[in-house]
């Protein structure tokens, strides 16, 4: 790679803005999964009941 497609860390601070802006959408997309994770467990733990508690392995 040449060392214009390469962000050099220092001078204008342009490639740490971008990855905080990462970072942030990261987060985010984290926080989202979680919470769509959850609902997809309760909503599984509702339709199994309590029959099959039991029945692990």
């Amino acid at each position: 790679m040449s060392e214009e497609t390469v962000p050099q860390q220092g001078g204008t601070g342009q490639p740490k803005g971008l990855l905080q802006q990462m970072e942030e959408l990261m987060a985010a997309l984290n926080a989202d999964l979680s919470a769509l994770d959850a609902d997809l467990q309760a909503a599984g733990d509702a339709g199994r009941g309590t029959g099959e508690e039991g029945s692990v392995g």
